[in-house]
C-alpha cells in the first residue's frame, strides 16, 4: 500500500494522479481529504499532451538550431529532424520555433561544418545485446531536456544508475552545448567512480557527439551506445524521469531565476527522487533505499 503524503493540496493530486490506476480516484480523494472535482479542475489546468509533445520536439529543434550555430531556419530543421526518423510538419516546427524567438542566421556566410562533422560519431544501441544490470554502475543512460523559465529555455541534463534508477550526476544551465553533458558526467563518476567497461547509453544528439564528450568516454574508459534513429524510448527510463519531474516540480512552481530553478531541481533529486520517492519498477521502495537492501 502506497504511503500517503502531507504536504499541499497540489502534492495531493499529484500522489493520485500516480497512484489512480491503482486505486480508486474516490479513494484517494476521501484519504487525502480532498474534493474529487477539485481534483479533475486540477487535472484539466496540466499541460496537454499536444503541449507535452510541443515541448519534446522543441528540445530537438533547439539541438538542431545549436548545432547549425543559429544557421537552420524552420525549413532546414524540419527536413534535419525528418533525416532522424521524426516525423512533424514544416509548419508546426515553424510555429515552435518562432514561439522560441529561434531565427536562421541570414547573415553568415561562411561555413566550416566540415570541421564540425570531424567530431560527430553515430554509434548503435549496445543496450540491445546488453542484459539487464545486476549491480550499480553497470549501465547508466544520460539525456537532456529544457525547462520554460519565464520567456527563456533552460536545459537540465541528467545520468541515471539504470540498475536502481538513481540520479547520480545533473547539470542545469541556460546553454545546451557538450559542456553541460560532460559536467553531469563529471559529476557522476566524481559521485560513483566507476571501473572501465560502464556502458553510458544516450540519445543521438550533437553534445553527446561533440569531440568533448568523447575524449571524457575514451579517457575514463566507457562504452557508449546511441539511440536507434527516432527511437526515443530507447532512452525511457530517462524520459520517465523527466516527465515525473515537470509534473511533481516544474509544472506545479513558479522559478524567478536560474538559481532558484537549480536549488529546487537540487532539493528534488537529492532529498525527494533519490531518497523518498517510490518506484513500482524497484517494488516500490527509493533508489537509495534499493541500494542499501542490495
Amino acid at each position: 500500500m502506497a504511503t500517503f503524503p502531507g504536504g499541499g493540496t497540489a502534492q495531493k493530486y499529484r500522489f493520485i494522479k500516480h497512484h489512480q490506476a491503482s486505486l480508486p480516484v474516490r479513494q484517494l480523494c476521501a484519504r487525502l481529504q480532498v474534493s474529487r472535482s477539485g481534483y479533475y479542475d486540477w487535472l484539466k489546468r496540466q499541460p496537454s499532451q499536444r503541449r507535452q509533445q510541443d515541448d519534446a520536439l522543441l528540445l530537438d529543434i533547439h539541438r538542431i538550431h545549436a548545432a547549425s550555430k543559429s544557421r537552420y531556419g524552420s525549413p532546414k530543421v524540419h527536413r534535419a529532424l525528418r533525416q532522424e526518423g521524426i516525423r512533424v510538419g514544416v509548419k508546426r516546427v515553424a510555429r515552435l520555433m518562432r514561439e522560441a524567438g529561434l531565427k536562421a542566421r541570414v547573415e553568415c556566410v561562411y561555413r566550416r561544418m566540415h570541421k564540425r562533422r570531424a567530431e560527430l560519431k553515430v554509434l548503435p544501441n549496445y543496450r540491445l545485446e546488453e542484459s539487464k544490470p545486476t549491480g550499480p554502475n553497470q549501465q547508466w543512460s544520460s539525456d537532456v531536456t529544457f525547462i520554460r523559465l519565464g520567456r527563456r529555455h533552460v536545459f537540465l541534463a541528467v545520468i541515471v544508475d539504470l540498475w536502481s534508477r538513481k540520479i547520480v550526476g545533473w547539470a542545469l544551465d541556460d546553454k545546451l552545448n557538450a559542456r553541460l553533458s560532460t559536467t553531469a558526467l563529471s559529476r557522476a563518476l566524481k559521485q560513483r567512480k566507476p571501473r572501465p567497461g560502464l556502458l553510458l547509453h544516450t540519445d543521438r544528439g550533437i553534445e553527446f557527439r561533440a569531440l568533448m564528450m568523447q575524449r571524457w568516454l575514451t579517457h575514463y574508459g566507457i562504452r557508449h551506445s546511441m539511440n536507434r534513429p527516432g527511437k526515443c524510448t530507447d532512452n525511457a527510463e530517462v524520459e520517465s524521469f523527466f516527465k515525473t519531474l515537470k509534473a511533481e516540480l516544474i509544472h506545479a512552481s513558479n522559478f524567478g531565476s536560474l538559481e532558484s530553478l537549480r536549488k529546487q531541481v537540487d532539493y528534488y533529486i537529492r532529498y525527494f527522487y533519490n531518497r523518498v520517492r517510490l518506484h513500482s519498477s524497484l517494488d516500490y521502495v527509493s533508489p537509495i533505499q534499493y541500494e542499501k537492501a542490495a
